[in-house]
């Protein structure tokens, strides 16, 4: 294998609003479409690295985008090197910040300069980066959302059946505890006793809400407890991950290495997960996971399911990974999902290419 010398030229930048076919019911917000942002990174070489960007909110791009182009123009005609560009580019923005559009500009740029370079080299992001394509066990998140209790068994069914699944996100915090444990009764009698159910309560609980919920639920045998409260209270955290029996999951948030290594020391959790956008895109997960490795943690994956599968098959403690099929409707060809488990395809780099007659038809 052969790293070829990229050059950074210019960037193109696309935002897109995708619809959901099972609309996001959460304590953080409704959502029937998805924004996306993507990105097309063009080397003076003519290779072309693809990312995308998941802002949750629509009118986020209009923000992030001209931090991209910022970023992209002050690169050009300098060699792509992501892992050296990582901090460099933290520092261009401190200004604003290390986190929040400072850091989510950056590992746009840095996701689709890896799958450049993985391109130049001819092989898939994973074997650039001394592993091997294959399966990624997956759970399935892409429903069970805060609605009616009633429908969720016939929905987890559903979900089942998208790839072969027996592990799924549940969502919960609903106003009463009743009401959470019908949720979990009702999926269970669907799919089964033995599926795993990761549990997320998106932040939506105040800490001593958080307390009284979480103990209540800890004999259900759920498979973690997710972000039961605000993720940057990791005092709380830490608390909670001494008095329940459920492993504690948290790390969505984690803005670059530090913040992972922090959580670590404070004992605020028993699994992580970092995003791919606020962790710092590739590089940024290369410089986190060792960190959790090196303290036995396991590490999972936050939605980005094509790029993440990469990375989760050279990461050491690497355990689960989020799959959801949102950024399906603009890929030529999305990823495979057999037997509960991701396929990494054998395509250079990351696999992905847009579909640009539904790029334009999403195009906002």
């Amino acid at each position: 294998m052969q790293v070829a010398s990229l050059t950074y030229d210019q960037v193109r930048v696309r935002a897109v609003l995708v619809p959901l076919e099972r609309k996001v019911v959460s304590r953080v917000g409704y959502f029937d479409r998805w924004p996306l942002i993507l990105i097309d990174l063009q080397t003076k070489e003519g290779v072309v690295g693809k990312s995308y960007l998941e802002p949750y909110l629509h009118h986020s791009p209009k923000y992030i985008v001209p931090a991209i182009e910022d970023l992209a123009e002050a690169r050009k005609g300098r060699p792509v090197a992501p892992l050296a560009d990582f901090q460099p580019g933290r520092k261009s923005l401190n200004l604003i910040g290390y986190e929040g559009v400072a850091m989510i500009a950056n590992a746009g740029i840095d996701m689709a300069a890896w799958d450049a370079l993985a391109k130049a080299a001819d092989v898939p992001l994973a074997v650039l980066l001394g592993g091997t394509v294959g399966r990624v066990p997956a759970y399935n998140s892409n429903g069970l959302w805060l609605t009616d209790p009633a429908t969720l068994g016939r929905e987890a069914v559903e979900l089942a059946d998208e790839g072969g699944f027996d592990a799924f996100k549940l969502r919960l915090g609903r106003d009463k505890l009743e009401e959470d444990l019908l949720a979990i009764s009702d999926v269970r009698a669907a799919v089964g006793s033995n599926a795993k159910l990761m549990v997320d309560f998106n932040q939506g609980l105040t800490l001593g809400d958080a307390i009284r919920r979480c103990h209540a639920l800890d004999d259900q045998g759920l498979y973690w407890f997710e972000e039961p409260t605000t993720y940057n209270n990791l005092e709380g955290y830490a608390l909670l991950a001494r008095e329940l029996r459920t492993p504690l999951q948290l790390g969505e948030n984690f803005y670059g290495p530090r913040e992972l290594y922090r959580a670590i020391m404070m004992q605020a959790g028993d699994y992580v997960m970092p995003d791919m956008m606020r962790i710092g895109g590739v590089s940024g997960w290369l410089r986190s996971v060792p960190i959790a490795a090196a303290a036995g943690i396991e590490v999972s994956t936050h939605l980005y399911p094509e790029v993440s599968a990469h990375l989760m098959r050279i990461t050491e403690t690497a355990h689960w990974l989020e799959w959801q099929d949102w950024a399906d409707p603009v890929l030529q060809e999305p990823f495979a999902v057999v037997d509960g488990q991701l396929e990494v395809p054998d395509r250079p780099g990351t696999g992905i290419d847009w579909d640009e007659g539904a790029v334009t038809r999403f195009a906002v």
